[in-house]
C-alpha cells in the first residue's frame, strides 16, 4: 500500500490494472451494457484486469471490447491499461543544457501532485480539487527534496507549451527516460511513409512496400457529445511530413465547451499547422473510434514506437526538435477513401 505524498493510494495486487478513466461506468455481470449491472467504478478507480474480451457495442458506440475483471465486466474504451511499477528515486540530477534535471516517465497507475508556484495556472489544474499525473505521461524533474519521514519527492514541469506550473510529487512514481526509450529504429532506411486510414481507424508503417508496423488509432471526431455532426475537428487528410517532434507536451485548445487542456503528452510528432500531432494518449481507451480533436491518438505503446521509427531523429537532451527544411522528414498520408 504505497505512500503518495499525504494521501494512501490502494492499488490491486496484480501485473495487469485499469484505471477508470470516465466520470463512472457500471461493472457488468456479462460484456454488454444490456446486462445487469453488479457495481459503479468511478473515475481513477483502479481494477484488476484479467483479459479483454469481445462483447456487445453499447448505445451507438463503435468498440466492442470489455475488460474482465475479478467482479464483472467493464466497457474496455473507458478503462486506461496501467501497471504498478515503483522505482527507486535518484540521488542527483544530471545536468543538461535545458539545466539540471531528466525526462521521466511516470509508471504506476497515478501520483498526487501538489502546487509549488501557486496559484494554479492551467486551467486543467484549477478544475480539480486532487490533481494527479496518470501512467504513461512524461514530464521534466528538476529538483528532488526529501520529506522528514524519508519520502522523496520531485519537483516536475514541462517544458514545452506550459502555462509555468510547478509541482512536487512522490519520486517512486517516475522513471528517467534512457537513452535506449528514444533510440531511433532502422534509421539505415529512407523510404518511410506512416499511413493513417480514417475509415479503418488504422496506422501503417511502410520501409518502401513492406508493413513494418501496425495498429489502431483515434483520429478526428467526427461527432460532438450531443451526437451533433462536426467538421471543424477532423484530421485533415493528404499528404504531410512531421515539422517538429517532442518527447512532451502541453497541449490546449479548443473553445470552452470543446476545448481540451491536457498535460504531459509524450511521443509528439507534429505534421499539419501548430497543433495537429501523431500521439500517446492516456485519457482513454477508446482506439478503433474517431474521437480527438484533429490529432491521431494512439497508445503509449504504439506513439513511442512510430516517434522512434520515424525522422527527425530526437535525442533526450532537449527532446524536441523542428525540421528546417520540408520532404526531409517521415511522410504521414492520411487518407479516407
Amino acid at each position: 500500500m504505497p505512500l503518495w505524498g499525504n494521501q494512501l493510494a490502494e492499488f490491486p495486487d496484480a501485473e495487469r490494472m485499469g484505471r477508470v478513466c470516465v466520470g463512472k461506468v457500471d461493472l457488468r455481470l456479462r460484456p454488454s451494457a444490456n446486462s445487469a449491472s453488479v457495481g459503479v467504478l468511478y473515475e481513477d478507480m483502479v481494477v484488476t484486469w484479467l483479459r479483454e474480451v469481445i462483447g456487445e457495442a453499447p448505445g451507438l458506440a463503435l468498440g466492442r471490447r470489455w475488460v474482465e475483471t475479478p467482479d464483472g465486466y467493464v466497457y474496455a474504451p473507458s478503462v486506461q491499461p496501467v501497471r504498478y511499477q515503483p522505482n527507486v528515486p535518484v540521488s542527483a540530477l544530471p545536468s543538461s543544457s535545458i539545466g539540471p534535471g531528466f525526462w521521466a516517465e511516470i509508471t504506476v497507475p497515478y501520483v498526487d501532485i501538489f502546487l509549488a508556484n501557486p496559484p494554479a495556472r492551467s486551467p486543467w489544474f484549477q478544475e480539480f480539487t486532487y490533481p494527479k499525473l496518470y501512467y504513461s505521461q512524461v514530464m521534466w524533474v528538476d529538483d528532488l527534496r526529501t520529506l522528514d519521514d524519508g519520502t522523496v519527492q520531485y519537483r516536475v514541469v514541462e517544458k514545452y507549451g506550459t502555462y509555468g506550473d510547478v509541482f512536487w510529487a512522490d519520486a517512486r512514481a517516475f522513471r528517467p527516460l534512457t537513452e535506449e526509450d528514444i533510440s531511433p529504429i532502422n534509421p539505415e532506411v529512407e523510404d518511410k511513409t506512416v499511413v493513417v486510414d480514417l475509415n479503418y481507424q488504422t496506422l501503417a508503417c511502410y520501409e518502401g512496400s513492406r508493413e513494418v508496423y501496425f495498429c489502431r488509432i483515434s483520429s478526428g471526431a467526427k461527432f460532438n457529445a450531443w451526437g451533433e455532426k462536426v467538421e471543424d475537428w477532423g484530421t485533415p487528410t493528404g499528404s504531410h511530413y512531421i515539422w517538429r517532434k517532442l518527447i512532451s507536451i502541453h497541449m490546449a485548445g479548443g473553445t470552452v465547451s470543446g476545448g481540451y487542456d491536457l498535460p504531459g503528452i509524450p511521443w509528439t510528432c507534429l505534421f499539419v499547422g501548430d497543433g495537429v500531432a501523431l500521439h500517446s494518449t492516456y485519457w482513454h481507451n477508446d482506439y478503433g473510434t474517431p474521437r480527438s480533436h484533429g490529432c491521431v491518438n494512439a497508445s503509449p505503446e504504439d506513439a513511442k514506437w512510430v516517434f522512434r521509427w520515424t525522422s527527425p531523429v530526437v535525442s533526450l537532451d532537449p527532446g524536441d526538435v523542428t525540421v528546417n527544411q520540408m520532404f526531409t522528414s517521415t511522410n504521414i498520408k492520411v487518407i479516407e477513401a
